[in-house]
């Protein structure tokens, strides 16, 4: 997703103080599995299948500006970390969601370390991807400033086309998929094993913004676009109006408005909401609509009420920009745990958010251990 999920981008330019006391938690926690004894009897193997392209990311966090040419500009912090499709995986899989993941990783030292962080760090099945000899891993460069960020990609195509590896995805229960060139085959064959597809739509180049690429949500249960890819492809002037004529194409839609926060309405229920966004303070807004979108389908999994899934959306994805990187900066349930205790405190605490987000209190561990888990670190191959 390119949206930010419902979160204002505070000043990314923080101090370095700020930088490290922010970045500098270690809390992920042990896995939870809010499906736990809620899952149907099926065929599904896993919970969430996505298939696309695992990026070597590295993010430099705290520009006061672009660099212009012939230029050098100091960053305050860096990190490593998977990114592309990895990012929605690793929400996904930290929020106990049993997940699999089709993609190709280079022989060399970035596609090592992507692999190995999803499949041992993650506990993400990679059984369908595919180590690629003589190919190195796509690349990106991301710098983030004043709340904004710019990437730098660098890639060639994959010697195995991602429909092949992902036709051996194992059964899920639910797939996430962008619709920018038509549902993929191995997704419509989830489908018609049981799995709930939820999609999303990229940022369109061309400024054609085609109606008919709608269409394409034909299989789709769940459609989250943001509010300007909403209003753009339904030719309305509000977020609001956009969701009602998605509505009309799609059993739940789902638009995200940056700081304003996110709507939907399930046409299958009648069941509407809107929540506000969800501000904390911002290090790196990278692969932030990607945990809002992970956080979403484990509350629609868990058969949780509509405002519910997208207040936990939101809150999942404002923990993200707290961290450098996309991937390993989606929070677990320590996070979450940490967060409503501030918020609960008996001193200092907020009793509107306590109010809201009161169907927290028995979800999260009363108590949670750091583990070897941790946020993106600012290199890789670090000699222990």
């Amino acid at each position: 997703m390119g949206d930010d999920g419902g979160v204002e981008r505070g000043h990314a330019a923080t101090s370095q103080s700020e930088s490290a006391r922010l970045e500098s938690t270690p809390l992920v926690g042990t896995p939870r599995d809010v499906l736990a004894g809620s899952r149907p009897c099926d065929n599904a193997e896993v919970d969430l299948a996505l298939s696309g392209t695992v990026y070597f990311d590295i993010v430099l966090t705290g520009l006061s500006a672009p660099p212009a040419s012939g230029t050098e500009v100091p960053a305050e912090g860096m990190g490593s970390c998977p990114g592309g499709v990895a990012n929605l995986a690793v929400g996904a899989a930290r929020l106990g969601l049993r997940t699999a993941v089709a993609a190709a990783f280079g022989e060399d030292v970035y596609g090592d370390f992507c692999w190995e962080t999803l499949s041992g760090q993650e506990s993400v099945d990679l059984s369908a991807s595919r180590r690629i000899p003589q190919w190195h891993s796509p690349f990106t460069a991301s710098m983030a400033y004043r709340g904004d960020r710019a990437m730098v990609t660098h890639e060639h195509p994959s010697p195995v086309s991602e429909e092949l590896m992902a036709a051996e995805l194992p059964q899920a229960r639910a797939v996430f998929v962008s619709i920018d060139h038509g549902l993929p085959a191995w997704a419509r064959n989830q489908a018609k094993g049981g799995a709930r597809v939820f999609a999303d739509v990229g940022w369109d180049d061309t400024q054609q913004w085609s109606p008919t690429v709608l269409d394409r949500l034909e299989y789709c249960e769940v459609f989250l676009p943001n509010a300007i890819e909403a209003m753009a492809y339904t030719r309305t002037g509000s977020p609001a109006s956009a969701l009602s004529a998605l509505a009309e194409r799609v059993p739940l839609a789902v638009v995200t408005d940056g700081p304003r926060g996110a709507m939907a309405v399930d046409s299958t229920t009648g069941e509407s909401a809107e929540v506000e966004g969800l501000v904390l303070e911002a290090v790196d807004s990278t692969g932030a609509g990607d945990c809002f979108g992970a956080a979403f389908i484990v509350a629609s999994l868990a058969g949780w009420p509509l405002e519910q899934r997208l207040r936990f959306a939101n809150l999942c994805a404002a923990l993200s920009v707290q961290h450098t990187g996309g991937s390993l900066s989606a929070p677990g349930w320590a996070d979450i745990a940490a967060w409503w205790s501030r918020v609960t405190a008996r001193h200092g605490g907020d009793a509107t958010l306590a109010r809201d987000y009161g169907f927290l209190s028995e979800l999260v561990p009363a108590q949670w251990l750091p583990t070897e888990q941790r946020r993106a670190s600012a290199t890789i191959g670090l000699r222990r």
